[in-house]
């Protein structure tokens, strides 16, 4: 008998049964899945003797066991081995990993990260190797448990709702984990609302702190921000690009196939899906930053080994891909320590642009099937949204560049030589989305932080990890405005027609930014007086850090943390509602326009 004919014989044989034995995988992922993350966060939250660690580890090795094993059933029950491997390569891999571990540990007393993480020097290896493992599979167990594309068909619940709800859940979750004793090197637990402000920051890939995040965090609270940054930001880059497909196909893009290539109906981190191309593109983003970061830190930085080399590598890496803004230094970049190191200066501007670029445009302009095509078909051009965000980001980041030598060099930059200036400058305007500043903004003239002001209130590009009122509305509104000065009916950009609905929704859009930020800017001078009453403090250092906030920068003049409870909850609301506010308009474009059945006569106002 063949092999062909064997596999036949076994998939008649199987056949009736796969649909319940697929079933009751689903149901006892679920159970194992919270009871791990239960397990996880009282080993890893509290302070446990030997005796309860060893139990907790037993939980922890079952739910690996248990992982691999329904990965090997669903691989059994597919009547493709071949396709179901090639398309859940992701999830296969980290079965190998475990299953690998898994040997190690019964054999050898330890796991491989655990063994790689030794000789490198970093403490609690196999504890350490093992969060991250499970972190990840408890991921994979989320998606193939919600099947993204099935559960918004199921609940028949907006997407905008969707979004909000799972920020909502990420933010508060990581509340609750920061907030666990062994988060925090100091004593007792950190205050409610200054872990609910950290978590909405770090979800929300902003950057404001209200404590000093190297020296007030453990090493399992900064593993806890850096997840969280993680997530947000494939969050961002996930509902962006799903957004912007309904702005294009309209709201019945649900039906259409072009869904079923975002969230693959097989799995959702399937190499076919788009939503894995997005999670592969940034972890190889993230880890070839890591990499250059690692061999480009100075000598003279006291790293305790080379485990904290790594971890500060990675960290610094995620960070910057997300526009997130966190760094394990007092002061940020502006640390002595890495202040004049400027090819990690370099890294992280490429890193933070290349993550406020927009992830269409990264997939159009460097993916191998973009690149194949204009290969062998030089009519090909880029797509019109890649031009919008790639020259458009270019020409703000150039200029602003330019503005800032100039009207610093006098200042801030001031002693230095010609190369580190222009690092200096660029690093600043690229800093526009991110949050990351080799210079005290206190400092700067009155000019430049105007500048920032309205850089910061740009942003970014569209389904990118930045916020702002995007590139692509910045855009619309200069197109809008060139065509009104020349006479033009139509307002146009890059040989394209705008639609005169596309320029009133990015109207809308500024509004909504301009009225959130005024209300923001008001509630602080009330909230904040006795900032404004000091004597080197203004109103410039309240609205710089209501623009930062409402656009998810990060960037501050150093009254964060001088914030009174009030006043930071009136921050955390900007950042959530900056980061929130943008994707939720942007939704509403998709929704077709409802006709009224009549026309009302024309309205006519005299303007200026």
């Amino acid at each position: 008998m063949s092999w062909q004919s064997f596999r036949e014989n076994v998939n008649l044989a199987i056949y009736d049964g796969k649909e319940t034995a697929i079933l009751s995988l689903r149901v006892m992922s679920f159970g194992v899945s919270v009871a791990a993350v239960i397990t996880l966060v009282y080993f890893y939250g509290f302070p446990i003797d030997d005796a309860t660690k060893g139990n907790l580890l037993s939980i922890i090795k079952f739910s690996f066991f248990f992982y691999v094993t329904r990965y090997l059933v669903r691989l059994f029950y597919s009547f493709e081995p071949r396709r179901f491997i090639k398309e859940a390569w992701f999830e296969g891999l980290l079965m190998l990993l475990l299953l690998v571990d898994g040997v190690g540990d019964i054999f050898f007393g330890m796991t491989l990260e655990g063994a790689i993480f030794q000789r490198l020097g970093v403490q609690s290896s196999t504890h350490l190797s093992i969060v991250f493992i499970q972190i990840y599979i408890l991921i994979i167990t989320a998606f193939e448990i919600g099947k993204v594309s099935s559960f918004i068909r199921r609940l028949k619940l907006n997407p905008a709702v969707i979004f909000v709800l799972v920020f909502t859940t990420l933010i508060l979750g990581g509340t609750l984990l920061l907030s666990l004793p062994e988060m925090t090197i100091m004593a007792g637990q950190m205050p409610f609302i200054d872990a609910l402000f950290t978590s909405t920051s770090a979800s929300c890939v902003t950057g404001l702190i209200v404590v000093d995040t190297p020296i007030y965090f453990s090493e399992k609270g900064l593993v806890v921000i850096m997840g969280l940054i993680k997530l947000g930001g494939l969050a961002i880059i996930s509902f962006g690009v799903y957004f912007a497909l309904i702005s294009q196909f309209g709201v019945g893009i649900t039906k259409h196939s072009i869904i079923d290539d975002f969230v693959h109906e097989d799995s959702v981190l399937s190499s076919k899906g788009l939503f894995g191309n997005i999670i592969a593109w940034s972890i190889a983003i993230e880890l070839t930053g890591s990499i250059l970061m690692y061999f480009s830190w100075d000598d003279g930085i006291a790293f305790a080994s080379q485990g904290e080399k790594i971890f500060s590598s990675v960290f610094h890496s995620v960070s910057a891909f997300n526009n997130a803004g966190f760094t394990l230094f007092t002061d940020g970049i502006y640390n002595e320590a890495v202040r004049y190191n400027y090819m990690i200066h370099v890294w992280i501007t490429l890193l933070v642009f290349f993550g406020a670029l927009s992830f269409i445009a990264i997939l159009d302009l460097f993916s191998f099937k973009s690149l194949k095509v204009r290969g062998k078909l030089s009519w090909v051009k880029l797509s019109f949204g890649t031009k919008v965000s790639l020259y458009f980001s270019s020409t703000l980041v150039i200029l602003g560049a330019v503005a800032f030598y100039i009207l610093e060099s006098d200042n801030v930059l001031s002693g230095q030589s010609t190369t580190s200036s222009v690092v200096t400058s660029i690093f600043q305007s690229v800093s526009r989305t991110s949050g990351f500043s080799t210079v005290d903004f206190r400092n700067l003239s009155l000019p430049v932080l105007i500048m920032f002001l309205f850089l910061m209130f740009i942003g970014g590009s569209s389904s990118s990890t930045a916020g702002g009122i995007k590139i692509s509305t910045f855009a619309l509104l200069y197109a809008s405005v060139i065509s009104t000065i020349t006479g033009k009916k139509q307002a146009e950009l890059f040989n394209h027609s705008i639609a005169n609905t596309l320029i009133g929704k990015a109207l809308a859009v500024l509004m909504f930014f301009i009225v959130v930020n005024i209300l923001a800017v008001a509630l602080l001078s009330i909230t904040e007086a006795d900032i404004l009453a000091q004597e080197n403090r203004t109103m410039m250092d309240l609205i710089f850090e209501g623009v930062s906030a409402i656009g998810t920068v990060g960037l501050s003049m150093g009254i964060t943390s001088e914030l009174s409870n009030a006043g930071r909850i009136i921050i955390l609301l900007s950042m959530f509602i900056g980061r929130v506010g943008a994707l939720l308009i942007a939704f509403s474009f998709g929704k077709k326009t409802v006709s009224s059945g009549y026309k009302l006569p024309d309205g006519h106002a005299m303007m200026g």
